[in-house]
């Protein structure tokens, strides 16, 4: 897809091809952007402790500015996609008023090779998130930067083949790079639908052999790759986990073969951090039941 498109600019298509390996087309973002809006997201109240092994691990990652100056070392080669948009809480009335937040100057002085942002399509505030993507690929063209449009759903929206095409191709339409979107039943036709490349959001935390399954069907379905998050920080083997995704991802890996390799990743821990993980589950188990409602309640957090 990348090499059809002729008319960008050499430092566009580079910052493109960062993400999206131009050797197969193929891209793996871990997610860590959820506090913009959900806060201390469970497992991930300590950014930094929770990125720093698993950033050799991902092709890119998608993130805040916050966060980013706090806890990613500035001596990474790892990629930055970097979240621009929000403006409303977990708390607050209506999780789709978002406006653009970071300017471009600051996203380049972060060395940023993309923006993120949300479109709700659908919801009370569609016009207002459609514009600022607009907006924000006309700025963002400006200085060779792509942008990656979040098709944010609601409960009150579909998560079907017909309401994310309609939201995957109105973010292209508006210029959008690369869009990141559901899986869903016949997913093929969201990906027939949408002229550029379209990423998998890993979504709330499910199994393991399923999210690897979720991973291998993206895939199947013509996506280039997945933006996951809660699927691999959540788990209690997260470096392990990541490194069965990029299995499927970047080697061919069916879930079979993927799930073997998690499993021996896992035998091979040390076991002393085995022992820590299994004195945390008790206070973890406490945290869940308050969280969880509140969390997943909206929506939004596909990461």
């Amino acid at each position: 897809m990348l090499e059809n498109r002729s008319n960008m600019d050499w430092g566009l298509k580079n910052r493109l091809s960062s993400i999206i390996k131009p050797q197969n087309n193929r891209a793996l973002m871990l997610a860590v952007d959820h506090g913009y809006f959900l806060g201390p997201t469970e497992k991930l109240e300590d950014p930094k402790k929770v990125i720093a092994p698993l950033l050799k691990h991902c092709d890119s990652l998608m993130v805040t500015r916050g966060v980013q100056r706090a806890s990613v070392p500035a001596t990474t080669g790892t990629p930055m996609v970097l979240r621009v948009s929000g403006g409303s809480s977990i708390i607050g009335e209506d999780l789709s008023q978002e406006d653009i937040t970071v300017s471009i100057e600051d996203a380049i002085r972060l060395n940023a090779s993309a923006l993120a942002m949300s479109i709700f399509v659908g919801s009370k505030y569609e016009y207002q998130t459609i514009v600022n993507l607009g907006k924000l690929v006309s700025e963002a063209e400006k200085y060779g930067l792509p942008v990656l449009a979040v098709t944010a759903v609601g409960k009150e929206l579909g998560k079907d083949a017909r309401y994310l095409s309609l939201a995957c191709r109105v973010a292209a339409e508006q210029g959008a790079h690369i869009v990141k979107t559901y899986y869903c039943d016949n997913f093929e036709k969201v990906v027939q639908s949408c002229p550029v490349p379209i990423i998998v959001a890993g979504g709330k935390k499910i199994p393991e052999r399923d999210a690897l399954q979720l991973t291998y069907n993206a895939i199947k379905g013509g996506a280039v790759g997945v933006d996951m998050g809660r699927n691999i920080w959540q788990s209690e083997h997260p470096v392990s986990m990541i490194r069965a995704v990029r299995a499927i991802v970047h080697n061919n890996q069916n879930v079979d073969q993927a799930f073997k390799l998690y499993k021996k990743l896992v035998s091979e821990e040390p076991r002393k951090k085995s022992n820590n993980n299994k004195s945390n589950n008790p206070n973890q188990k406490k945290s869940n039941k308050p969280n969880n409602p509140n969390q997943n309640k909206p929506h939004q957090n596909q990461k």
